[in-house]
This record gives C-alpha cells, structure tokens and sequence, in this order.
C-alpha cells in the first residue's frame, strides 16, 4: 500500500502492463513494492559511481528485507558506459554471483543506467524482470516509461538494443534534491518535448512553474508518454515516433560533442531549436510560438545555441547513423503548432543544414 501522496500511472503496452509510482519516499518503499510483484528472488542493483554511494545501501537495505537478496553492481557514470563491453562485464558478474533465470535486474539511477540494465534484462538468461528506479527528472519523465533500452556503438547512438518493459518503475521525487542544478534542469527538456507534441496548456503552464507542483507535472509527464507507448509500442506506426521530435539533430550533437560537451537534455534543446525552425519552413509554425519554445527552454537555463568552435560539419556526418534514418530517408518530426506534431516527409538535408547554421 502506497502512501497518499504517491500517485500511480498505468503503462499498457500489447500484452504488457505496469505500473510507475511517483512520489517522495519510494526508494524506501522499494523491497515492499518490488517483492509484492515479483516475490522473493536474488536481483542485481545496476548503478553508476555517482548514485551508487547516495542511494545503494538504503535500497539494499529494503531489498534484503523483502527477501529481494541484491548484490550491488556499478559502472562509471555518464554516457561513455553505454556499451557493449559494459554490459557484457556486468553479465559476467551476475553470472559469478551465481544469478539465474528466476533473477530480476533493477536499475538505480539515470537514462544511462536505465538503458544499460534493461539491456542487460532483456539479454540474461534469455530475459529476466527488470525494475526502474530512475534517479534524474529526465529519466522520470522519459526514459524509464516504454521498454525501450540500448547501447552506442562508435557509429551512433542506441543503434544496439531491445525493447523490454519494466515490472515496475519507481520514481522517487525526494532523491531530485540531490541533483545539481544543470542535471536538473536538462530534464525539463523532455518535458517542454512533450507540451510541444501533445499538450499546449502544459506547455504554457511551465512559464509559471513552481518546484511544489513537481510531482503532478512528473505525473503528468509519465501519463503523455504511457499513452503515446500504448499506441506504438515498437515504434511502428508512427506515434512514437513523434517523442523524437528534437532527438535527430539532438543525437546528432552529442555524438558531435563526444557525449562529454552538452548533456543529453541539452542537445534535444538543441534539437529543437532547429526542429522548430525546419518546423516554420515545413509545417507552418508560426514565428511567435517558435519563439516561446526558444523562450521556455531558456528559462530552464537550457542551451538553444551552439558555440562557435562547435564541430558543426561532424553533426552532419552523424545524422545519417541515427535510428530515425530509414532506407536512407529522414523520418523528421515537425510541429505545426505548440500542441501537436506529426512527421514530416518532405524535410531535406539542406532544411536541417541551414537549420544547424541558425543554432
């Protein structure tokens, strides 16, 4: 049993169905919650080197407590850990801990740590439970909901990967007062995303947020993008499709910038600077609201610019290794207007180019 001021978001997905929990004290309330749903079993906590020392021994602590027997894995943090070796390293490790088919996996920690362990789920003994306890605003609102987890190769980003729901999600609004503030802000982006595609009364509201309405807004975050995944679950039919809206240039980015110069969240705001401005040629957005989006992205201190010694010439060079690239062809997201977006098959390379030049 949850406590009032947790909140809960039904996830459908096919055959598929989970809950995410949002609220204060849920990393506490894990071993209860998690052990409700799969039962006792041995599970590896995936983490990185920052969350681990925060967060690990509580959750270990109610984990053992609920018969959830963990051991705690961790792996450097950031984007560089995305890899292959990464968790073929963390696969040999469950394996010499003695973990089995009737283990689960959890993920404590960012939208790194949650690609990492779900893959590492989907892929242990053929597919074990995975559990999400995202620890940043980003992972919360975005990553954590919907299956979908991977790796990088030096080609691009995700291009290796699976779809494999969680049990469960747990999103613990207390542990958000430890992030720093640039970590914080960068998960707005994907909240801003979401008014963009699907609610423009969202979208005008974060021009007045207040940080008491940050469970409701999580809330709410979660319920866009559960009903985005109840529709297109493997990115099929084109409505997923449009939670990429700012990912193509985005992805193209960070790759640019060595996934070490803007955080993930930065370059989607990147991102959709210039897909709001592919969007005024292409679908007919208006100057006045692409200049709200710019507005709203810089009142969350998020980059809408690049510097001037980027490497722009290397996010060209990246943009035809993204996922979103099929047969060759762009699958762009535009919107026409704040509120709604669909995708665009008339966008060119030379759209994106002068695009890019504008940033």
């Amino acid at each position: 049993m949850e406590p009032d001021s947790v909140t809960s978001v039904e996830v459908r997905a096919g055959s598929h169905s989970y809950h995410a929990l949002v609220g204060p004290g849920l990393i506490q309330l894990a071993g209860s919650s998690i052990a409700e749903i799969l039962g006792p079993r041995a599970c590896a906590v995936v983490s990185d080197t920052i969350v681990a020392p925060l967060f690990g021994q509580p959750l270990q602590r109610t984990l053992a407590a609920h018969g959830l027997n963990p051991i705690l894995l961790t792996v450097p943090a950031g984007e560089n850990s995305k890899t292959l070796e990464q968790v073929s390293l963390l696969c040999d490790q469950m394996i010499a801990a003695g973990l089995d088919r009737t283990s689960c996996v959890i993920g404590l920690g960012g939208g790194v740590i949650g690609d990492i362990s779900g893959f590492v789920a989907a892929i242990y003994q053929r597919g074990v439970p995975h559990v999400q306890i995202p620890t940043t605003l980003l992972a919360m609102v975005d990553s954590s909901i919907g299956g979908k987890t991977g790796v990088n190769t030096k080609s691009g980003k995700n291009l290796l990967g699976a779809v494999h729901h969680p049990s469960l999600v747990l999103a613990d609004t207390d542990v958000l007062q430890t992030l720093p503030a640039r970590e914080f802000n960068q998960g707005f982006a994907e909240i801003i995303k979401h008014g963009i595609i699907a609610d423009a009364e969202m979208f005008a509201a974060l021009g007045n947020f207040d940080r008491k309405d940050l469970a409701p807004l999580i809330h709410r975050n979660v319920a866009i993008k559960a009903e985005v995944v109840a529709d297109d679950e493997f990115d099929r039919k084109g409505g997923r499709a449009l939670l990429n809206f700012g990912h193509t240039v985005g992805h193209a980015i960070e790759r640019a910038g060595n996934y070490r110069q803007f955080l993930h969240g930065e370059a989607i705001s990147l991102g959709m600077v210039a897909a709001s401005l592919v969007s005024m040629k292409r679908a007919g957005l208006s100057r006045t609201e692409q200049r709200s989006l710019v507005d709203l992205l810089k009142k969350f201190e998020l980059p809408t610019a690049l510097p001037a010694d980027f490497p722009r010439e290397a996010i060209f060079h990246a943009l035809p290794l993204d996922k979103k690239f099929e047969r060759g062809e762009i699958r762009f997201v535009v919107t026409p207007a704040i509120g709604s977006a669909r995708l665009a098959t008339d966008v060119t390379m030379e759209d994106i180019r002068a695009a890019v030049a504008e940033l």
